[in-house]
């Protein structure tokens, strides 16, 4: 019959004193997958928070939460979840700290999302991010097409930064609000201006073609281009 408040049970469920060991190990293989997984979901999703903090957040939440809730689990391993991790968040942070290198591959580097109000689509396209994601992004802060905007940048942390144009040096660009960017055309007008709805190019055509190509993006996908003022 167990009995409450034993104490090789409470601390250690009847376990050797030398599980600590495995405990140690699986801390070690828990950590880095967790970090392995979250850099490989992309930096959007764990936006606002580093990868760290969210390993921490996971790991701890879990070595905390199985105690107090279930009687074969003992407390000193638990508590040595707690160490460990500790000691592992600290040991990453110093190594970052002390190599550019591990710091570039841990926490990766700011990304250009839009330079000069166009797609970075090289940059672009390595980021795991969908085009009506950013496109919704940059709608909330009243952004209505790309000629608005000098930069975007895409942070480590998972955020975007955004530097506009003044109104007197906005330009054509691809219109991100649906109405607009939806009303696709096959056929360009002369003198007309289109943007590419893949990269953002803005073509002016000198005579009316059918089925154009981009020469940025190769693609045949075009919709009127438009340069309205920003309302702040």
């Amino acid at each position: 019959m167990k009995e409450i408040f034993e104490p090789a049970r409470l601390f250690m469920n009847n376990l050797p004193p030398s599980f600590i060991w495995e405990v140690l190990f699986r801390c070690v293989v828990v950590y880095l997958s967790l970090i392995i997984v979250l850099k490989l979901s992309g930096r959007r999703g764990i936006k606002q928070l580093s990868i760290f903090e969210v390993v921490i957040i996971l790991t701890l939440g879990s070595a905390a939460g199985d105690p107090l809730f279930y009687e074969d689990v003992g407390l000193l391993p638990a508590i040595c979840v707690f160490i460990f991790i500790l000691v592992l968040y600290r040991i990453t942070t110093y190594s970052i700290s002390k190599s550019k290198r591990i710091e570039k591959l841990l926490e990766g580097e700011p990304v250009y999302l839009i330079e000069n109000g166009e797609f970075a689509i090289d940059k672009f396209k390595k980021e795991s991010m969908a085009f009506d994601e950013f496109f919704a992004e940059l709608r909330l802060r009243n952004i209505s097409h790309l000629g608005q905007v000098d930069l975007a940048i895409l942070e480590t942390t998972g955020e975007i930064s955004v530097f506009y144009l003044d109104n007197d040096k906005i330009k054509y660009g691809l219109p991100i609000l649906p109405h607009h960017f939806n009303n696709k055309v096959n056929k360009l007008n002369k003198n007309d201006i289109y943007a590419c709805r893949f990269c953002g190019n803005i073509q002016k055509p000198k005579e009316t073609v059918e089925n154009c190509t981009c020469d940025k993006c190769g693609r045949e996908d075009w919709v009127k281009a438009i340069n309205d003022k920003r309302v702040s």
